[in-house]
């Protein structure tokens, strides 16, 4: 058992305090209850809250009350994601083998709590650069990288991400799967897509939409980005690693969007970060579902259970369209199909075509004015209005 699951398996009074703190978040809770649920002493307790206050956590102290976690609480904390993680396990998925030579993928055979290496951070240059360092350096699958903020943050054909700080989640995957080649490898992007989705619905009720072949949206507005980068083995082409890497708008930024996005960008939350605990935020459903670290543990538990069915499909060669569940989602909720838009590629100018649906590897199907037909398996495109 290495360090990671002992802690996991024996988490801190620290660690016992904050999550019955964040259970109660907004009401007071006695220092002796506290310690009468938790079998600790009230010493262990007082040390316990004194630790997370230094931390920054909001924790009011009232004599006679107790302790209370501010509603407006949403630190990113390992210890938080992998509680989630274990009831999302433990209530909705199965734990699912795949073969034992393709272990590496995620450190075990099957889907579960050990198999991941989370690490949060305040603030880093790029989740997914740290992710591709972890890789090169022989970081096995399931090291995942969550921040709250970005300074060199990574979107896709060299652009840069917006990650102000505080109000995002900003989170990547390394995976290794064994003797994909690169057109299977692809489709990570469209299973994060789905699963990203509909994380976003269970955390804050709001519908999510996806804009082939990367961004997910609400009302009309961007949300999430999502950038997947690999390295394959030249011998044989097949894939060595890959990285998803996920960035959302969870709340509004304190000054609002830069100019430059600011008539696309949206966030998942109504209520901005920096408001303060007004009764607004108390119904703000992300806070109350658990926040940014809610999120994030409903990403990795539903893209890790999308990536298991399709990764057996593909080693098998089993293609039961009840396994590959994830496209008829992403189709249904792609929302350029039947639309016109302006197909983008390296080099050329924008032509125009219409979208005519969706095919089983999540490629895009067009025509163009003068009758061709295409599948875009990448690229971009944008829609005409």
């Amino acid at each position: 058992m290495n360090a990671t699951e002992r802690k996991e398996n024996n988490p801190s009074s620290r660690d016992r305090v904050l999550m019955l703190l964040e259970s109660r978040k907004g009401s007071y809770v006695s220092g002796q209850e506290i310690a009468a649920e938790l079998r600790l002493s009230r010493t262990a307790v007082w040390k316990a809250v004194k630790k997370l206050q230094n931390e920054g956590f909001n924790i009011d102290a009232v004599t006679n009350k107790g302790y209370c976690l501010s509603v407006d609480y949403d630190v990113l904390s390992a210890e938080k994601i992998y509680a989630y993680i274990r009831e999302l396990v433990s209530g909705k998925i199965v734990n699912v083998g795949i073969d034992e030579d393709r272990a590496f993928f995620f450190g075990t055979r099957h889907f579960n709590i050990d198999s991941l290496n989370i690490k949060t951070f305040d603030t880093i240059d790029s989740t997914n650069a740290l992710c591709m360092r972890m890789a090169s350096e022989g970081a096995p699958g399931g090291f995942i990288a969550v921040a709250g903020s970005q300074s060199r943050g990574r979107g896709r054909r060299g652009r840069t991400f917006y990650s102000p700080e505080d109000t995002g989640l900003y989170l990547s995957i390394l995976l290794r799967p064994s003797g994909l080649s690169s057109k299977p490898a692809m489709r990570f992007t469209t299973l994060a897509a789905v699963a990203v989705s509909e994380a976003i619905e269970a955390v804050s009720g709001r519908k999510a939409d996806i804009k082939w072949v990367n961004d997910v949206y609400i009302d009309g507005r961007k949300v999430c980005g999502i950038l997947t980068e690999a390295s394959f083995d030249l011998e044989d082409y097949t894939l060595a690693y890959a990285v998803v890497g996920i960035g959302i708008n969870v709340y509004e930024p304190e000054d609002g969007f830069p100019d430059i996005i600011k008539d696309v960008a949206g966030a998942i939350s109504p209520c901005r970060k920096d408001s303060g605990p007004s009764d607004e935020d108390k119904t703000d459903p992300v806070r109350k579902n658990g926040g940014r670290n809610r999120l994030a543990a409903e990403i990795i538990t539903r893209f890790y259970s999308y990536c298991v069915a399709e990764l057996n499909s593909q080693y098998s060669g089993n293609s039961d369209p009840g396994v590959r569940r994830y496209i008829d989602e992403y189709r249904r909720r792609c929302f350029v199909i039947g639309r016109e838009v302006d197909v983008l590629k390296a080099g050329s100018a924008p032509v125009r075509a219409y979208v005519t649906g969706i095919d089983d590897e999540c490629g895009l199907n067009v025509i163009y004015e003068d009758g061709s037909t295409e599948t875009l398996n990448s690229g971009e495109i944008s829609i005409r209005l």
